[in-house]
């Protein structure tokens, strides 16, 4: 019978047992010393919007998708702070400093809010984590309208007179009203605008005809999209949406055109991104990076993607940073050219 071998170390047995002893000692506390971090009591995913619209449906549906496949040991937990244009929630969040168990689903008024209000906020006090998407906005109807494209629909406002038709958004002084007013300088038009506090209110109201149009998200209005209740007439966006797969009977996001090709020169998209709390460590951010990737790449972030017709763009890290500066810059001269900048 063949016996098995026995290392032999330099120096002798007692050198051998001393340094499996030190190989022991450094196996019980390495992984300790070298484990990433993750959350050790429930994460708080704070939404600076109502409820329905379309940030709200996307943290839900991440955390929907983090439950589904187990990503984390701790409960994620959705909670809406949309007092004062949202800036309760960025509130919560900047005064959490060092809590890495506080993150915040952000969309542009992460931008407008403070210029709007004056709040003591900059998107500078949170940690920037990742972008997940940019949101478009397309120019809906009623179906029961005799508008078939954007075209129609301007001559319309423009035959009625100043202030007479009635646009419909999210809020005011944020970015359906900021696209409103730029559909004005573009057109030559002027709208009655009319906030509510939530894009799933938004689509409500223009399937009850008490507005004339509203800028939605796309995932705002599918539903009465698909239902035959609502009209897309244009998209805000450079270029039109990828997706081919029919949504109603007969129209698929891809066959909306652009704003710009309906003689409406207006673009605009919105961020859908992630921040935490300031003064938290890199390690603690890389945790959400890399969850937030594995989110991305589910079948069923895909598919809600295509559903919702996003633009992929996805970043973390420096080129987050550089496209959040350039977006606050563009912000701030969206709002000034608006009148929309709090006086001091």
């Amino acid at each position: 019978m063949r016996k098995a071998s026995i290392p032999v170390f330099a120096g002798g047995l007692k050198s051998a047992v001393t340094a499996g002893l030190v190989a022991a000692a450094f196996a019980a506390v390495a992984p300790s010393a070298v484990a990433a971090w993750e959350p050790t009591k429930p994460v708080e995913f704070v939404i600076p919007a109502g409820t329905g619209g379309g940030a709200d449906q996307m943290a839900r549906f991440i955390q929907g998708v983090v439950i589904k496949h187990n990503m984390m040991k701790q409960p994620l937990i959705v909670v809406n702070k949309s007092g004062g244009a949202g800036a309760e929630g960025f509130l919560a969040v900047k005064d959490a400093k060092g809590d890495p168990h506080k993150i915040i689903i952000t969309l542009s008024n992460l931008f407008t809010t403070p210029l709007a209000t004056g709040v003591p906020f900059n998107w500078k006090d949170m940690t920037p984590v990742s972008m997940m998407a940019l949101d478009q906005f397309v120019l809906w109807v009623n179906a029961e309208a005799p508008y078939k494209n954007a075209k129609d629909y301007i001559a319309a406002v423009k035959a009625a007179g100043p202030s007479k038709m009635k646009m419909g958004g999210t809020g005011s002084k944020q970015e359906d009203q900021i696209l409103t007013v730029g559909i004005e300088k573009a057109t030559g038009t002027k709208f009655i605008y009319i906030p509510f506090k939530g894009g799933g209110e938004v689509a409500v109201q223009l399937v009850g005809k008490h507005i004339d149009s509203s800028v939605n998200n796309p995932i705002e209005a599918v539903a009465q999209w698909r239902a035959g209740k609502l009209r897309a007439l244009c998209v805000f966006d450079a270029d039109r949406m990828p997706y081919k797969t029919k949504v109603t009977d007969t129209q698929s996001w891809n066959d909306i055109p652009t704003c710009k090709e309906s003689g409406v020169p207006a673009d605009y998209v919105m961020l859908r991104g992630i921040f935490m709390a300031p003064g938290v460590t890199k390690d603690q951010t890389d945790y959400y990076v890399s969850l937030l990737k594995k989110v991305r790449d589910t079948p069923e972030w895909k598919e809600f993607m295509e559903k919702g017709a996003f633009n992929q763009s996805a970043m973390s890290g420096a080129d987050y940073v550089k496209w959040l500066e350039k977006a606050e810059q563009q912000h701030k001269t969206l709002m000034q050219e608006a009148g929309f900048i709090a006086k001091k």
